[in-house]
C-alpha cells in the first residue's frame, strides 16, 4: 500500500475518525458502520471510570513528536497515584521524560501528546490524547482532546510494579544513540512480545482534536522480523492482527508515515529501547505471510536510542500469554 501523501476528504473539527482513519475503513468497506460508533465512544472528557483506572497505574505510555516532527514512544513511571484527573477534562502527570529520553524536550506548553494507560495484569486500557496546557519541575498538565477505551486483544498479562525513588536512575547507563540495532537490540527486538508504538497527525490547527498518538502491540515472542541488509541498514515487519478497524494508528501513518516505537527490557528496573522509523502499510497478499496478519507494517530504521536499566518498574519477563494470539 502506498503511503505517499493522500488526497481523502477534507478534515473535520471534533470528535470521530479523521481523514487518513476514514480512508483505511473505506478499503474494507466499513466507514459508514463505524462512523457513528467513532462519534459515540471517542469522547472529549474522561469517564469516571478512566479517571480512577489512571490513578491505578505505576506507569502510563507516551507518544509525542520531537522539534522535528519525528514521533517517539516512551514509558513514564511514578507510585500509583502519580496519574491524577482533577476533573473530567484534564489529567496531571507527576512526572517527566528524564536526561537522555528521545522526548526529554518534547513537553511543552501546546505540545500534542498521545498516552496509553494499560495494565497488563488485568488486560485493561485506556486511551487519551491531549494537549500540554502547564507544566513544572515536577510533571504537566493535559487537556483532554479525545479519549476512549480498548479492548484486551494481545495484552500479554504479567504483574508490573513500580520501584522505589531513584532506582533506575541508580543503574541506568547512559543514553546509547545508533543509527541501526547493535547486537543487543537485534536480541531483544526478537524476543519482544509487546511494544508501544507512537505516531501523529500532521495537521496543525488547533481546532482540531488529533494530534499525537501511542498505542500497544502484542504478540508471540518473535512477532516482529528485523531484517538487516549488507549496509547495516535495518528494517522491521510488524503483523497487524484484527482489531476494532478504528485503524488510529496506520490512519495516522498514512498521512505522517513516521513512527517511533518503544521495547522494554525485562528486568527491575527495565530497559528501554526506543526505534524511530519510516514505515509503510502492506496488505496480506502484498507481503510476507506472518501468523494471523490482516495486514504489516514494514518500517526502515532511521534511528536508535537504547537505555538500559531506564524506568524505575519491575517488566518480568515470565507472562500469562493472551488467548487472542495467533497460532504459531
Amino acid at each position: 500500500m502506498d503511503t505517499a501523501p493522500q488526497r481523502p476528504p477534507p478534515e473535520h473539527p471534533g470528535r470521530g475518525f479523521h481523514a487518513g482513519e476514514r480512508l483505511l475503513q473505506a478499503r474494507i468497506g466499513v466507514e459508514e458502520e463505524l462512523a457513528p460508533i467513532g462519534q459515540r465512544v471517542i469522547r472529549d472528557h474522561m469517564p469516571e471510570q478512566h479517571r480512577e483506572f489512571f490513578a491505578q497505574l505505576p506507569f502510563v505510555v507516551l507518544g509525542a513528536a520531537d522539534a522535528t516532527g519525528q514521533p517517539w514512544a516512551t514509558l513514564l513511571a511514578g507510585p500509583p497515584g502519580f496519574l491524577h484527573s482533577p476533573t473530567p477534562q484534564r489529567l496531571r502527570v507527576a512526572a517527566l521524560p528524564p536526561a537522555g529520553d528521545p522526548l526529554q524536550a518534547a513537553i511543552r506548553p501546546g505540545a500534542r501528546i498521545g498516552l496509553l494507560g494499560i495494565q497488563p495484569a488485568t488486560r485493561r486500557r485506556n486511551r487519551l490524547n491531549g494537549v500540554v496546557t502547564a507544566m513544572d519541575g515536577g510533571g504537566f498538565e493535559l487537556a483532554v482532546l479525545e479519549s476512549f477505551g480498548n479492548c484486551p486483544k494481545y495484552i500479554q498479562g504479567r504483574e508490573v510494579a513500580y520501584l522505589e525513588e531513584g532506582a533506575a536512575a541508580a543503574g541506568a547507563a547512559p543514553a546509547q544513540w545508533l543509527s541501526t540495532p547493535d547486537a543487543a537490540a537485534r536480541e531483544l527486538i526478537a524476543s519482544a512480545d509487546t511494544l508501544f508504538i507512537a505516531s501523529r497527525h500532521p495537521g496543525e490547527d488547533a481546532a482540531l482534536a488529533y494530534g499525537a498518538d501511542a498505542s500497544h502491540r502484542g504478540g508471540p515472542p518473535g512477532f516482529v522480523r528485523l531484517s538487516v541488509a549488507e549496509d547495516g541498514s535495518a528494517a522491521l515487519l510488524l503483523p497487524d492482527y484484527a482489531g476494532n478497524r478504528f485503524f488510529n494508528t496506520f490512519g495516522n501513518l498514512l498521512l505522517e508515515p513516521r513512527v517511533g516505537l518503544v521495547f522494554l527490557a525485562a528486568g527491575a528496573p527495565a530497559g528501554l529501547l526506543h526505534v524511530a522509523g519510516r514505515a509503510e502499510i502492506l496488505e496480506a497478499e502484498d507481503a510476507p505471510a506472518l501468523p494471523g496478519a490482516e495486514r504489516l507494517l514494514r518500517i526502515v530504521v532511521t534511528a536508535v536510542c537504547h537505555r538500559p536499566q531506564a524506568v524505575p518498574l519491575g517488566w518480568p519477563a515470565a507472562f500469562q500469554p493472551s488467548p487472542f494470539l495467533p497460532a504459531a
